[in-house]
């Protein structure tokens, strides 16, 4: 009897239909609540699990049974993940600072073997993991020559907690997937639009230039993505992806300075013309997490690890996704605008910044 075939070769496990019950790990998260509506959409029996004494705001409206777990409680991801065909593992802590720095692995790490040993154990036809393009190597990285999904990483460039234990993550991943867990995995790349309400550390470049906080920009490259772009891509992978491939979903390469002139000409707000020299951004950070992060225990204005990454150009070639999966992203302005609509409309935007907004035209679907 032959084991399981490689990574990436060999048959696809039997993939599940709509009308399944289907398991959304971080469901009233960002990227989370966006492929929860997704698979409602298409008619699936959502489980939605969210931690406990989490918002549920981006849930509001979707018809999903909701349960609050822990990732870091072994029974209550048990709970979750019993009786469904799929799991779209998206939970996990993103973000450039935590006053627990173990947090990241707590959750990121050992939450994500949780769902992956309760997969196994009650037979689930398919997890999909999201992942990060945190985890793929940029050095010498240009919108000219992007990473893709072999870029390998020096481990001395996975600045911080969030990228470290994701990049671990993925080996726990690959690990299983190594030995037959039908597991596909989604490599989201700078996503923006609707419902970011923490913001993410991308929504917040984008609400601080609607407010008027963003002065200037760095020599950095973004690839901006929708949000609901990154969603239909993780049903694209439940449905057709390969088992241990991994699949980055992206969108535009654009420099931060095209990114905030696309801003501006989708708001008519002014475009930020000062340009900060990237030792003034990495000198800005390594102050901030001393005497935020360190001396006064809250979370520094300008993450050192949010400085760093502004040094590196993250362009990104998402082909594999579009030729294996069929996957496809609406223009970047359209995701631009989209974000800063419902930041406008959900009241984030200060009122003086807000009147002052002009669209171009009628509101993006």
């Amino acid at each position: 009897m032959s084991g399981p075939a490689p990574a990436g070769q060999g048959p696809t496990p039997a993939r599940p239909g709509p009308g399944d019950r289907v398991l959304v790990t971080g469901a009233a998260g960002f990227i989370g609540s966006a492929v929860a509506r997704a698979l409602v959409a298409r008619g699936d029996r959502v489980v939605a699990l969210v931690e406990p004494g989490g918002e549920t705001a981006n849930l509001d409206g979707v018809e999903a049974e909701v349960v609050r777990g822990d990732l870091r409680d072994a029974p209550a991801v048990e709970t979750a993940v019993a009786g469904c065909r799929t799991v779209f593992h998206v939970a996990a802590l993103y973000r450039f600072w935590a006053p627990d720095p173990a947090a990241f692995y707590d959750i990121n790490v050992a939450g994500t073997r949780h769902v992956l040993a309760a997969a196994r154990r009650h037979g689930c036809e398919r997890v999909v993991y999201t992942s990060t393009v945190g985890t793929l190597g940029l050095r010498g990285a240009t919108p000219d020559r992007p990473a893709d999904e072999r870029s390998f990483a020096h481990v001395d460039h996975l600045f911080g907690g969030y990228k470290q234990s994701k990049y671990v993550a993925e080996h726990e991943v690959l690990r299983e997937a190594a030995e037959g867990l039908p597991v596909v995995l989604v490599q989201p790349t700078t996503p923006v639009g609707p419902r970011d309400r923490g913001p993410t550390p991308t929504g917040r470049t984008v609400l601080e230039f609607l407010n008027g906080r963003l002065p200037g920009y760095v020599d950095t490259t973004l690839n901006i993505v929708d949000v609901e772009d990154v969603a239909a891509g993780h049903l694209l992978a439940a449905a057709c992806g390969r088992q241990g491939r991994s699949y980055i979903l992206g969108g535009t390469n654009l420099s931060l300075r095209d990114v905030l002139a696309t801003l501006a000409a989708v708001t008519g707000l002014p475009t930020p013309g000062l340009r900060v020299p990237g030792r003034l951004a990495l000198a800005a950070g390594h102050l901030s997490e001393l005497v935020e992060g360190r001396l006064l225990g809250r979370e520094p204005s300008v993450p050192l690890e949010g400085a760093r990454m502004s040094t590196t150009h993250m362009a990104f070639d998402d082909r594999r996704a579009r030729e294996e999966l069929g996957f496809t992203s609406r223009p970047a302005a359209e995701a631009l605008e989209r974000a800063a609509r419902w930041f406008v409309d959900n009241g984030r935007v200060r009122p003086e910044r807000a009147v002052r907004c002009t669209w171009p035209g009628p509101r993006p679907s």
